[in-house]
């Protein structure tokens, strides 16, 4: 008999005892951060702000784990890890489900770690928490998804997610990391490479961006350029007007996910890209270098980039 699929949005099962993966009685703590990064990049201390613009560090956000869920988290954990120290040629050559699982459990680990603050506040007020239908529906698939680390699950058709991996000529002690939980957007810059990734998407943002990505292909990036490409992603993610839906059919023990179709409207898969607003994204990513929006726009026509013309 088959262990039946946790939904933790459907009772809003967060609590610090409930497993944040299968829904059983959880005894282990996990960093939402690896450990080996947390101490390879210094990490312990880093400021993070929530998005109750509570400030916390790397090494304060943690997860509720159960035994069963421990070990292939930690069998994940170290596959990844291997190949990030390895670097650029390792992560390449990585299995696809498996890095979206990493990232995933990256993201719905910063999500998980909301949601269980916001519960804790509202109560304390007296309050019953709540948020939007669209996020709850894109984080529930988001943990369904994730949850091929502890069953067998089959992703059929379209893989719900772009995932791109590029090779950074970055400095050696280099981290870089974002996510935005509403578009579910990610980066990461370490090493000698950098990927980002959109991982409810369906693939669109392999087309959507596909001039770029031909242009940069079998290039060494620069750092700017590789925050450049991220900073397109991390907008267009925004502009991205569907709500994903999946069919999820669970038969024979086996979990299968297929995408449905994305254009069953007339109206475009992306909104308008606005120069103005995504200069203000892109000065945001290129912070480390001093540009301003101003110096971005100039030419509304042209903004400014680094990436080699196509």
């Amino acid at each position: 008999m088959s262990t039946p699929i946790f939904r933790p949005f459907d009772h809003f099962d967060f609590g610090d005892k409930t497993c944040f993966l299968t829904g059983s009685p959880a005894g282990k703590q996990l960093s939402v951060f690896p450990e080996w990064m947390i101490k390879q990049f210094g990490l312990e201390n880093k400021p993070l702000k929530m998005l109750d613009e509570q400030i916390v560090t790397y090494s304060d956000l943690w997860l509720p784990v159960s035994e069963e869920a421990l070990l292939p988290l930690n069998q994940l954990e170290e596959e990844i890890s291997r190949a990030f120290i390895s670097g650029y040629e390792a992560v390449k050559e990585l299995d696809r489900v498996r890095l979206f699982q990493w990232i995933a459990k990256q993201v719905y680990g910063i999500i998980h770690y909301e949601i269980r603050s916001g519960i804790r506040q509202q109560k304390a007020i007296g309050e019953q928490f709540n948020f939007s239908q669209a996020l709850m529906l894109k984080f529930s698939n988001l943990h369904l998804m994730l949850q091929s680390l502890v069953r067998p699950v089959e992703f059929e058709g379209v893989l719900p997610w772009t995932i791109c991996v590029f090779p950074v000529s970055n400095a050696s002690d280099a981290f870089v990391y974002r996510d935005e939980i509403n578009t579910l957007a990610f980066s990461l810059r370490m090493a000698d490479f950098g990927l980002v990734a959109c991982i409810q998407d369906n693939g669109e943002s392999y087309n959507y961006h596909r001039k770029v990505l031909e242009q940069v292909d079998g290039l060494k990036l620069d750092e700017i350029q590789f925050e450049e490409i991220s900073s397109r992603f991390f907008y267009s993610a925004y502009l991205f007007n569907r709500l994903p839906e999946y069919s999820f059919l669970a038969t024979g023990g086996v979990l299968y996910i297929e995408a449905m179709p994305l254009r069953l409207s007339s109206k475009p898969v992306y909104d308008e890209w606005q120069v103005k607003t995504y200069g203000q994204v892109l000065e945001n990513f290129w912070k480390p270098w001093g540009y301003t929006l101003f110096e971005i726009i100039k030419d509304p026509e042209n903004p400014m980039s680094f990436l080699p013309e196509g």
